[in-house]
């Protein structure tokens, strides 16, 4: 398994980098926005002076149909396990098969 935060080829990437590619090689979304919220936390404890701890995510994928929120959830983390390890301090998340995304509003809101 490929260290958080570095490509296979052993290049460093971002926090937000290594996040979208996992969740894309796991879940497969049809649409993903990453949003990194921790210029809103500077200062709170869990904060890094260089960012990239607080994240808001909205993800689209069949892999979450039958799922429960609770389930869909636990998806996101277990791909996200290596990060959330390493410092990543907070994550909101949105999870929506695609059919709920025609009927959602289209803001990155936590459910």
């Amino acid at each position: 398994m490929t260290p958080p935060f570095f490509t296979d080829k052993g290049a460093f990437m971002s926090v937000a980098e290594s996040i979208e590619r996992k969740l894309r090689e796991a879940l497969s979304p049809s649409r993903l926005e990453i949003t990194d919220d921790s210029s809103l936390h500077a200062g709170h404890p869990g904060a890094k002076a260089a960012g990239e701890s607080h994240f808001s995510l909205l993800i689209v994928s069949g892999a979450f149909e039958g799922k429960s929120r609770v389930e869909r959830q636990r998806m996101v983390y277990a791909a996200l396990a290596g990060e959330l390890a390493a410092g990543l301090h907070a994550l909101a998340m949105k999870t929506l098969t695609p059919s709920e995304s025609h009927t959602a509003p289209s803001e990155s809101n936590t459910n």
